[in-house]
């Protein structure tokens, strides 16, 4: 009995030590990696805010540069004027098609800021080699786009100064702030129901709200 007891003390002290021994270990670094530079950061800090261009980078782009750059990267998908290939989405057209039984949502009839556009070809266009585009060509092909959306005039350059002032055709028809609440009901923060006392007084069984991929919902039984 008395080696039992002194074997098990043993074992507790060996356990406690190994648990401060992981305690310490959690509080030290990994041993491992270097700290990210400042360049490898902003390598990955590349969004730009719709509403206001902030993140957009120096440089520009005019429709003519946009022009070639599109039919090398973009026109074999999205057709030469934006109509699309393919399954490939349309980038132009569908002007007042949303509320239609076959909706076209391209740049022109749908996106609310332009920003928006400089955005999503910076970070995933082209599609086989996304982000690998200059920021004077995404200017550029940005400024094309828009041309082919009749938003732009043929003198338009695109730049981080210019992109944020361009009106697109649906951005009043966008709801900024969600007006429904949270719970649909107010929260108790004094005097409330002791839970003891609170009961399920109904489910969603019945309610055909969770359908089952196998047998039927109501066989299911409260445990």
């Amino acid at each position: 009995m008395f080696r039992l007891a002194r074997a098990c003390g043993a074992a507790a002290i060996v356990l406690g030590l190994t648990v401060a021994a992981a305690s310490a270990a959690e509080k030290q670094p990994f041993g491992y990696g270097t700290p990210a530079t400042a360049a490898q950061v902003a390598g990955w800090n590349i969004d730009a805010r719709g509403d206001d261009g902030e993140g957009l980078p120096a440089g520009k782009g005019d429709i003519a540069h946009g022009t070639e750059v599109y039919a090398d990267q973009c026109a074999a998908c999205h057709g030469t004027f934006g109509e699309g290939e393919g399954r490939y989405p349309k980038l132009a057209g569908g002007a007042g098609s949303l509320k239609a039984d076959r909706p076209e949502p391209t740049v022109g009839s749908y996106w609310p800021f332009a920003v928006t556009l400089w955005d999503y070809i910076n970070r995933a266009m082209p599609f086989p080699a996304p982000h690998s585009l200059s920021s004077d060509d995404v200017y550029a092909l940005t400024a094309y786009i828009l041309h082919l959306n009749n938003i732009v005039p043929d003198d338009f350059v695109a730049d981080k100064t210019s992109l944020p002032k361009v009106k697109m055709p649906n951005h009043d028809s966008f709801t900024w702030t969600d007006p429904r609440p949270d719970t649909a009901n107010k929260p108790c923060m004094t005097k409330c129901a002791d839970p003891g006392s609170i009961r399920i007084v109904s489910t969603a069984e019945g309610q055909n709200l969770t359908p089952r991929t196998t047998g039927t919902l109501d066989d299911m039984q409260p445990k």
